[in-house]
């Protein structure tokens, strides 16, 4: 497992880059202040036995998981042999894994770095920060009693990059790290862990209907389409929830119904074929992915069929990308509904 471990004094903007840094690449944030904020709450002050324990504990845990890995930081004193080998024994764990350590120092004047330590992000974040002359007086400290910018040629470390982010965008910075280190970019697999599929109950059918009816809505008010989900009466939706050999799933991303999908056989006695129909995102929720991600978990559902068939309106692209990325291909005849929309089928097989 890989880790980036993001140096720096204090205020410079660790986190802040490593939230960013999250959203583009399939590394977890564990900044340092998710550790020693809890401690200062429960025991009224820093105790740095303790934290240094419990993150020992999140990193071994962590290491057990299937992330491509993490984004640590840390404001480290180069002028003090102990923080090189606190970095050389966290590096070691990770590359024990077969993993690779990159290290990179943000370095910023203290002007900016004051500014910075009163953003509502530091502050939400880090309430032991909260007391603004407390706050600005231990960063003024640090900074004239450890040395906390490395000299020019002294970090040995093969990947390495040190930036002055003083009049850097978060993203920024976020985007020169990916790219100067050859990251890849984030896949699918943290949102394929967020989303999954939960079998909807009798009971629950009036508010899966009523999901349908918000999801399908806008395009019934662009098409006019008489067949329209969004139209169905509730009736035909108990029918299609009642067929023995198809199930309605609720599509969960995080706890939250966020969509629905019906899947199963048209034909109760032909297994390797299955149907998609209808499937469908809340309006709030569409364009995030999940659609695909439902899809493959609705793929897990029913591992023994080989081909798998849906249709959807030609004149709606994202609909056509959605599955054709999901490796559909277009089959058959269209099917001219009104002078408005025309339907399409769709094949997968596996």
């Amino acid at each position: 497992m890989d880790l980036i471990l993001i140096l720096g004094s204090g205020a410079v903007g660790k986190m802040t880059v490593g939230q960013e840094l999250m959203k583009i690449t399939d590394f977890r944030l564990f900044h340092n202040h998710m550790m020693i904020e809890p401690v200062i709450e429960i025991f009224g002050g820093f105790q740095g036995g303790l934290i240094n324990k419990l993150r020992d504990e999140i990193f071994d845990e962590f290491l057990k998981t299937d992330y491509q890995g993490m984004i640590f930081t840390y404001m480290m004193a180069f002028d003090i042999p102990s923080e090189w080998e606190y970095v050389k024994i966290l590096s070691d764990k990770f590359e024990a894994t077969g993993g690779t350590v990159y290290y990179v120092e943000l370095v910023a004047d203290q002007e900016e770095r004051l500014k910075r330590n009163k953003t509502e992000n530091r502050l939400k974040n880090k309430a032991s920060k909260r007391d603004m002359e407390i706050s600005d007086g231990r960063l003024q400290y640090e900074d004239a009693h450890y040395r906390l910018v490395s000299n020019d040629g002294e970090v040995p470390f093969k990947n390495y990059i040190k930036i002055d982010n003083t009049h850097l965008a978060p993203d920024v910075v976020a985007s020169m790290i990916k790219e100067h280190f050859g990251l890849p970019d984030r896949s699918k697999r943290e949102l394929l862990r967020r989303v999954k599929l939960r079998e909807v109950t009798k009971e629950e059918i009036p508010e899966l209907y009523e999901m349908q009816i918000k999801s399908f809505m806008p395009l019934y008010e662009k098409y006019h389409d008489e067949g329209s989900p969004a139209i169905e009466p509730i009736e035909r939706v108990k029918r299609r929830f009642a067929v023995e050999n198809r199930k309605y799933y609720f599509i969960m991303k995080d706890g939250a119904r966020v969509g629905a999908i019906n899947i199963g056989h048209n034909d109760p006695n032909e297994k390797n074929v299955a149907f998609i129909s209808p499937i469908f995102v809340l309006p709030e929720f569409q364009d995030r992915g999940i659609g695909y991600a439902a899809i493959q978990k609705a793929f897990e559902q029913l591992p023994e069929v080989t081909t798998w068939k849906l249709d959807t309106i030609l004149q709606e692209p994202a609909n056509c990308h959605l599955y054709e990325k999901c490796g559909f291909v277009r089959v058959g005849e269209e099917k001219v509904i009104n002078g408005n929309m025309t339907l399409i089928d769709y094949e997968l097989k596996l």
